[in-house]
């Protein structure tokens, strides 16, 4: 008996993939690789695996008439047209909460990085230039001013995680969450005047997009450092090169970029900046956790069970 087909539409994690394939006849990115052949497979498809920068547009979804999901490994998913999926029924998952702790690890770790120069210290040390003299001071992190900029799940484990550093706690947010304890700014621009590190972990999409421009970084200021672990785009990254250049903020710590994998060559060699390769989830254990939220979203929308955790907007789909 033949397996049910799925359609991945991204290179997925091994965890997933090997999940998908003990049930399912996965075939990857056929829509891309061979049209032509896609156009005969695409109604056996029953569901649609994909990751967070994966691209799912209204005109694939046209396509698989009788796919029952599309599970997204990963918390994000606005390369998604879940409007579009919607008008078609078909429920949009993704893999909240278990990453919320390696993210928001690395955010603190990024902090401490930019704040104490570590990676810079590492490289110091390397180099056989200690014996020359002392590095240069970093900035003191415990006590400091943390602004955040999107206040959800992980938000709020950054924000628990800073408070252990003694850090006053600021952000800003679609809404005021009136019970968080920590005080509210309207607009990114007039949290990041108020802060010493602009950490962001807002969503992507185009309502986020270049939400932390020149103006937010000429707030944040010269002793200001930006840190990003949501999307590239929601940061404009030739204004924070600019600003960088021009020491208009202090320095950034980045695990995100425009044109992943690609990152701007200006940006490897400032001192000013620590970078990392979009890896804020990036553990084992965590990983084997959203494989198997992906795996048992796609078995439960394939199969017409209750779906484990759909997208905000296809919980109306699934009541």
């Amino acid at each position: 008996m033949s397996k049910p087909d799925v359609l991945a539409v991204a290179k997925l994690h091994p965890f997933y993939q090997q999940a998908l394939e003990s049930v399912y006849t996965v075939h990857d990115r056929t829509h891309i690789t061979d049209p032509t052949a896609f156009a005969a497979l695409a109604p056996r498809i029953v569901g649609v695996a994909g990751t967070g920068e994966a691209s799912v547009p209204r005109s694939l979804l046209a396509q698989v008439t009788n796919a029952k999901v599309v599970s997204v490994f990963g918390v994000g998913y606005d390369g998604v047209d879940v409007a579009a999926a919607i008008e078609h029924g078909i429920p949009v998952t993704h893999t909240p909460d278990v990453l919320t702790d390696d993210v928001a690890d690395l955010a603190m770790g990024l902090v401490l990085s930019v704040g104490r120069t570590i990676p810079q210290a590492d490289q110091f040390v390397r180099a056989g230039q200690w014996p020359s003299g002392p590095m240069a001071l970093g900035r003191k992190v415990s006590g400091a001013r943390l602004g955040i900029v999107g206040l959800g799940r992980i938000g709020k484990a950054i924000a628990q995680r800073a408070k252990g550093f003694g850090m006053s706690i600021a952000y800003t947010a679609r809404t005021e969450k009136a019970d968080s304890g920590f005080k509210f700014f309207p607009s990114a621009a007039e949290l990041a005047a108020n802060v010493d590190f602009l950490v962001v972990i807002t969503p992507g999409g185009a309502g986020t997009k270049h939400l932390i421009n020149a103006e937010v970084l000429k707030a944040l200021g010269p002793r200001g450092f930006l840190i990003n672990v949501a999307r590239g785009s929601v940061v404009d990254e030739e204004a924070l090169i600019a600003a960088l250049q021009n020491g208009t903020i202090a320095g950034a710590g980045l695990d995100v970029f425009a044109n992943e994998p690609h990152v701007p060559e200006v940006l490897w060699t400032m001192n000013k900046v620590v970078i990392t390769p979009h890896m804020a989830s990036a553990t084992t254990e965590t990983r084997q956790a959203m494989a198997d939220l992906a795996f048992a979203n796609m078995q439960a929308g394939i199969s017409g069970q209750p779906l484990r955790t759909p997208v905000p907007e296809c919980m109306s789909m699934v009541k």
